[in-house]
């Protein structure tokens, strides 16, 4: 896939996630934390990710590609 295409689609695909979390945010209460936490988990787990994956000799559409995964896989947490 081409870079710039895949960073394009990671751009919309996570803008989604955004609205989605804000939505489950907004509503407060005891799923509004533990989505905070999760959310904040999650970001910190993907950077060591991508700084391991580029430090291996990884490329910059791994971590793009590795990233999306992990968008998509909020979004279906998410709507479901």
């Amino acid at each position: 896939m081409l870079p710039w295409y895949a960073s394009a689609m990671l751009i919309l695909e996570s803008s989604s996630v955004v609205g989605l979390r804000l939505t489950k945010l907004t509503r407060g209460g005891s799923e509004a934390g533990d989505e905070a936490n999760l959310m904040v988990t999650e970001k910190i787990t993907a950077a060591f990710e991508a700084v391991e994956t580029l430090l291996t000799g990884g490329g910059l559409s791994i971590v793009i590609d590795r990233y999306r995964k992990h968008v998509t896989a909020n979004a279906t947490r998410l709507a479901g």
